[in-house]
């Protein structure tokens, strides 16, 4: 079994803590995407567990072994960067191998792992290129592929695609996934991006200021989030936040309607201010004329519709084959209060 452990993880630059006693089971080949916004510590905690930064505090286990003060090179761990650091010179047969002849692995083990992960990879038909040959999404393969040559525990990945575009992204995304399902090896994956952590990942880890905001099942952290922060990251479009108070009869949130709106939780007492969530997923748009629409986003097989309520609030509606609405035009909309989410002042979901 190789799975990691963080337990209590903390990392301190002098007196500034930047990571905050972090507890997480990652479980063998488990796929485990960190993900939160820039500066938020996940690629200092993925960093951690390769062992490139020192751990000020706490444990980090890599199956049965503690590896907290251990040499990176004695973790088990291969490493793909965002940066793809081949050598220029060498072809990609050479670069794939140049770790193992380092460690002196003989020719005929390192040309075997070569072939292997150029199968798995589709590079065979590359491997004699060098890298100014290549495409962006070949060069990442290739690094990809000098990281399973070394037959890791666990493959840490950190940020891998964020030098390629949009299309190449895509295609990434999906060979990691058909990566992973066929070695079927514990990999931890760092990216700002949502969609790939919702696209990619078996348990998503929410990071905010060095914290785990929620950690677990893509779907799980949609439907179900703990907080108003890991309901407006995971999504796209981002969930739609108002202001609304406890009222008689429920919530009123004059950006959805003018009446109170039944609660689907036990709501604090009267006059309680809370913050309202909808998803534009579970925005429709209906009869009337209560918002006005400020831009149409149409892609084809959905579109999505900006409007702006009579108290100002931007809300993002989701909307079907529909043509363009004109900008000005006043609309109005519908939701089932059930869909609704509620959060104290403090961002906690209530229940």
């Amino acid at each position: 079994m190789t799975g990691v452990v963080l337990d209590g993880v903390v990392k301190r630059y002098g007196e500034t803590e930047v990571i905050h006693g972090i507890d997480l089971r990652i479980e063998d080949g488990e796929f485990c995407v960190f993900v939160g916004p820039s500066g938020c510590g996940k690629s200092t905690l993925l960093r951690m567990v390769a062992g490139l930064e020192e751990t000020t505090g706490g444990a980090i286990r890599i199956g049965q072994r503690d590896v907290t003060r251990m040499d990176p090179s004695a973790r088990g761990v291969a490493m793909v960067f965002q940066t793809y650091a081949l050598y220029p010179h060498m072809t990609v047969r050479q670069n794939m191998g140049f770790g193992l002849r380092m460690n002196g692995h003989p020719r005929a083990e390192i040309a075997a792992k070569v072939d292997e992960a150029a199968r798995i990879l589709k590079l065979g038909d590359y491997l004699d290129r060098k890298p100014v040959a290549l495409s962006g999404g070949q060069r990442q393969r290739v690094a990809i592929g000098r990281a399973i040559v070394r037959g890791p525990e666990v493959f840490l990945f950190d940020e891998p695609l964020s030098n390629l575009d949009a299309e190449l992204r895509v295609d990434m995304r999906v060979e990691i996934a058909r990566l992973h399902d066929e070695i079927g090896a514990t990999m931890i994956y760092v990216t700002h991006d949502q969609v790939e952590a919702m696209t990619m990942a078996d348990k998503i880890v929410v990071l905010r200021a060095g914290r785990v905001e929620q950690a677990g099942r893509p779907m799980d952290l949609f439907r179900d989030p703990d907080n108003r922060f890991v309901a407006g990251f995971i999504g796209s479009p981002s969930m739609n936040f108002a202001p609304g108070e406890v009222v008689e009869g429920g919530v009123l949130a004059p950006a959805y309607a003018s009446a109170p709106i039944p609660a689907p939780v036990a709501l604090p007492p009267l006059g309680t201010r809370l913050e309202v969530g909808l998803r534009p997923q579970h925005l429709r748009l209906a009869g009337g004329a209560t918002h006005e629409v400020d831009l149409t986003e149409n892609l084809g097989g959905v579109s999505y519709v900006y409007a702006d309520a009579a108290d100002g609030t931007r809300v993002t509606m989701e909307a079907g084959e529909i043509d363009p609405l004109r900008r000005g035009e006043r609309v109005g909309v519908s939701f089932d209060p059930a869909r609704l989410y509620l959060f104290d002042a403090e961002g906690r979901r209530l229940r």
